[in-house]
C-alpha cells in the first residue's frame, strides 16, 4: 500500500519538486557545463538565449500523457539542484520511464534518490502506473546503485546500444513494480 504521511506529496526531507520557472535557465546552463553531466554524448555548445527559451517553454509546458519535467530544489536553501521527470509512458500497459539529472556539485547527497522516490509515489499512487523503467549506462555505477536502492531490478542489457566518446556502450534496463517499491518505501504513515 502506498503511504501518505507528508504535508506535501512534492516535498521530502531534502528536496522539493516544483515546476520549472523561466529564471531557472542560468542553473540549467551551469549544469550543462558540468564535466560528465550525462556521460552520453558531446553536444554542440548552446547559447544563453537557447537556455532562456527552453526554460520559458518548460515553464508553460503541459503534461501530455503523464510526460513531464520537474525542477528539484533543496528544502534547506531552495537551491535548484537538478530535474526529475517521466519522459516516456505506456498508459495502456501501465509503465513509465523516468529520468533524473542532478548537477555535479550536488551529487551523492541523497537528492536524486529522494526526487525519484517522490516521483514514484506520485506515479504509482495518483496516476495508477504499475511499473517504472530506467535506462542507465552500464558504466554509471552511481545511478545503478541509486535505482537498486529504490528497489529496481536489472531486467535486461542492451549490448553496445549507444555510441559516444568513440565507442559503443551497454545500456542497462532497470525496472520496479509498484508493489516492490511500496515494500521498500520507508516513509511513515501519518
Amino acid at each position: 500500500m502506498i503511504k501518505y504521511g507528508m504535508a506535501s506529496s512534492w516535498t521530502g526531507e531534502r528536496v522539493r519538486l516544483r515546476a520549472v520557472e523561466p529564471d531557472d535557465w542560468t542553473a540549467f546552463m551551469r549544469f550543462s557545463d558540468d564535466d560528465g553531466l550525462r556521460g552520453s554524448r558531446l553536444d554542440l555548445p548552446r547559447s544563453a538565449e537557447s537556455y532562456r527559451a527552453w526554460a520559458k517553454e518548460q515553464a508553460v509546458a503541459t503534461c501530455d500523457d503523464d510526460r513531464f519535467l520537474l525542477a528539484v530544489e533543496t528544502t534547506a536553501r531552495g537551491e535548484l539542484v537538478g530535474t526529475v521527470g517521466s519522459h516516456r509512458t505506456g498508459p495502456r500497459s501501465g509503465w513509465f520511464e523516468f529520468d533524473v539529472m542532478i548537477g555535479a556539485d550536488h551529487r551523492r547527497k541523497g537528492y536524486g534518490a529522494e526526487a525519484v522516490g517522490l516521483l514514484l509515489r506520485f506515479m504509482f499512487a495518483e496516476r495508477r502506473y504499475h511499473k517504472c523503467l530506467g535506462a542507465i549506462f552500464a558504466h554509471n555505477e552511481a545511478s545503478l546503485a541509486l535505482t537498486r536502492g529504490l528497489g529496481f531490478t536489472e531486467e535486461g542489457r542492451l549490448r553496445e546500444h549507444v555510441f559516444f566518446a568513440g565507442r559503443h556502450h551497454d545500456l542497462v534496463m532497470m525496472g520496479v513494480l509498484a508493489n516492490e517499491f511500496d515494500q521498500r518505501d520507508t516513509r511513515g504513515e501519518p
